[in-house]
C-alpha cells in the first residue's frame, strides 16, 4: 500500500520541478518578445538611415538571443527529464528533493541541439533572412550608384581607347 506521506513527498518534489520548467518556458517567451522588439526598432533605423552599424547590431542581437534561448530550452528539457525520473520513483526513500538536472544535459538536451531545435530555427532563421533582406534592400541605392559609376568609368575608358585606336589608325 502506498503511504500518504510518500505521495505528498513525490507530489511536492514534482511541483518544485514543474515550477522550474514553467519559469524556463516564461524565460523563452520573454526572450522572443525582447528579440522582436529590439529587431523591429533597429529595422526602422536601418531603413531610415541605411546604417550598416544597425545591421551588424541586429545580427549580434539575434545571435545572442538565439544562444540564450538555446540555453533556456536545454535547461527546460533537462528538468523535464528529471521530472520523468522522479515520476517513476516507487520507493519513498529515494525522494530527496534534488533539483540537480545537469547530468541530463546530453544528446537532445544539450545546449547545441536545443539551439538548433525546430522551434528555435522557425523563429530565428526567418529573422536572420529578414535582416539580410532589409540590409540589401536599404543598400540597393548604394550598390546601384557603384554599379553606375563603374559602368560610366568603363564606358569612358572604352571611348578613350576607341578614340586612341581611331587616332592611331588614322595616322597610318
Amino acid at each position: 500500500m502506498v503511504s500518504v506521506n510518500y505521495m505528498t513527498n513525490k507530489q511536492k518534489h514534482l511541483e518544485f520541478i514543474q515550477a522550474i520548467v514553467t519559469r524556463m518556458g516564461n524565460n523563452l517567451f520573454m526572450l522572443k518578445g525582447w528579440t522582436i522588439t529590439l529587431i523591429v526598432g533597429l529595422f526602422t533605423f536601418m531603413f531610415k538611415d541605411s546604417n550598416d552599424l544597425c545591421f551588424i547590431f541586429s545580427i549580434c542581437i539575434i545571435l545572442i538571443f538565439w544562444i540564450l534561448d538555446g540555453y533556456f530550452l536545454s535547461t527546460e528539457r533537462c528538468y523535464r527529464a528529471l521530472y520523468d525520473e522522479v515520476r517513476l520513483i516507487k520507493d519513498d526513500k529515494k525522494i530527496d528533493y534534488s533539483l540537480k538536472a545537469e547530468h541530463y544535459r546530453k544528446n537532445k538536451n544539450s545546449w547545441l541541439n536545443s539551439m538548433f531545435s525546430k522551434t528555435l530555427n522557425i523563429f530565428y532563421i526567418p529573422l536572420l533572412i529578414l535582416i539580410l533582406f532589409g540590409f540589401f534592400y536599404s543598400n540597393i541605392n548604394k550598390i546601384d550608384i557603384y554599379w553606375k559609376n563603374d559602368t560610366f568609368i568603363n564606358q569612358k575608358e572604352n571611348t578613350f581607347r576607341n578614340e586612341n585606336f581611331y587616332y592611331l589608325f588614322k595616322q597610318y
